[in-house]
Order: C-alpha cells, then sequence, then structure tokens
C-alpha cells in the first residue's frame, strides 16, 4: 500500500491560558514547512512540544492524521482545516490511518516509522480549537490518528510517497486500541494481543481488565 505524505507541519510557540504546559505555552499549533525535515527518535526537527510530560518521547516522536479525516470534520463543522489543524505533524493522504496495525511500519522519504498507538484529546486540543465539547466529539468519531517512532531516522519532505512495508500479524488496529481504551471496553483483550503495542499502555490495558481503573 502506497499513501502521499501531504505536508510536514511543525509546532510555533503559542501562549493562551489552555495551553497544557505550566508555562502557559503549547506546540499544537503547527503549521506546513517546506523542503526537507529531519525526523529522528527524538521528534521532528524545529518542532516545538509545550507539556513533554505527555507529548513527545520515542513513542511519540512524531503524530500523523489523515487529509481524509480532516476532511470530515471540515464538512462537519464547516471550517476550513488546513494541515496541521489537529496539531499533526504529517498529514497524510491514502493511508489509513485509523485502521493501521499497531507496530506496522512506513518507510517515508529516507526514513523508517512504525505506528505505535492513538492519540488521545485533550483540553488543549479543545482550547485550541475553541470547542469545549470537541474531546467527547472526537472520542466518539473516533479517527485519532497515530503516533509513530522513528525506527531509521531521515527526512521527509511534502509529496513522498508512504509505502507500508510492514504490517504485524496480530492485526490489532489504532482503531481498536482507541475504542477500548475510551468506548468500547469489551475490546480490550484484544490490545494484549498486540506484541509491539507500548508497555504503558498494555499495563494500563491489564489494569482496566483487573477492574483496578484507570
Amino acid at each position: 500500500m502506497t499513501g502521499r505524505l501531504v505536508a510536514v507541519n511543525l509546532g510555533v510557540v503559542t501562549e493562551a491560558e489552555w495551553a497544557g504546559d505550566a508555562s502557559g505555552r503549547s506546540g499544537i499549533d503547527k503549521r506546513p514547512v517546506g523542503g526537507r525535515v529531519a525526523v529522528s527518535p527524538e521528534g521532528v526537527a524545529g518542532d516545538f512540544i509545550g507539556e513533554r510530560a505527555h507529548h513527545g518521547g520515542p513513542d511519540q516522536a512524531v503524530y500523523a492524521y489523515a487529509e481524509e479525516d480532516a476532511g470530515w470534520w471540515s464538512a462537519e463543522l464547516g471550517r476550513e482545516l488546513p494541515p496541521g489543524a489537529f496539531g499533526e505533524n504529517l498529514t497524510t493522504y491514502a493511508v489509513d490511518v485509523t485502521g493501521a496495525v499497531i507496530g506496522e511500519q512506513w518507510s517515508i522519504g529516507s526514513a523508517l516509522l512504525q505506528v505505535t498507538k492513538p492519540r488521545t484529546p485533550c483540553t488543549t486540543f479543545a482550547g485550541y480549537w475553541g470547542m469545549p465539547d470537541l474531546i467527547k466529539r472526537f472520542t466518539v468519531r473516533a479517527a485519532p490518528g497515530a503516533y509513530l517512532q522513528v525506527l531509521r531516522p531521515g527526512d521527509v519532505g511534502a509529496g513522498d510517497p508512504i509505502e507500508v512495508v510492514h504490517r504485524p500479524g496480530h492485526g490489532v488496529t489504532i482503531g481498536e486500541v482507541f475504542r477500548a481504551m475510551n468506548l468500547e471496553p469489551a475490546l480490550l483483550p484484544r490490545l494484549i494481543e498486540a506484541t509491539d503495542l507500548p508497555e504503558p499502555l498494555r499495563e494500563k490495558a491489564h489494569r482496566r481488565l483487573s477492574g483496578s481503573r484507570p
């Protein structure tokens, strides 16, 4: 399966009362940039990350969101949502992001990335959009986008093909993980089958299965 990278988006410093960082700064306002951009296990070069306690890190080095899903929201809300509007680093086209399997590997430019887990909507996201009910609506829609880790550093740029070069056999998808953790607890046993699921998320699934939330 081959898709396309629509845009690479980098966060600019935004100071607002809704920003999650203790200093009142956020990097959720991401905007497309031209040329090639380096990606590494530390993240995307030039990207600003405000609240590092919940954003960034090896399992969340890069965030991808599908142009098709952004289009659904644009029609639903009657507002323009350009690349970067979801706080994503990579805006994709013709890649089934919600249906991506945990551990699936994408070749983009000279980099190799691996799908790790879905994004969880937060109050910073709702504040950025000016929609108090966004967390609920985003959760119900269940098209959360995917976090990726960088297996091979390299550079990426708009127009690059996105090729799925490996897909684990367990078949547990980004969408299933998101629904299991937020909407359909009956799916939690499936998460244990996802061998590439980040350990903190696996432990959370185990706790919920044992009845000791969160």
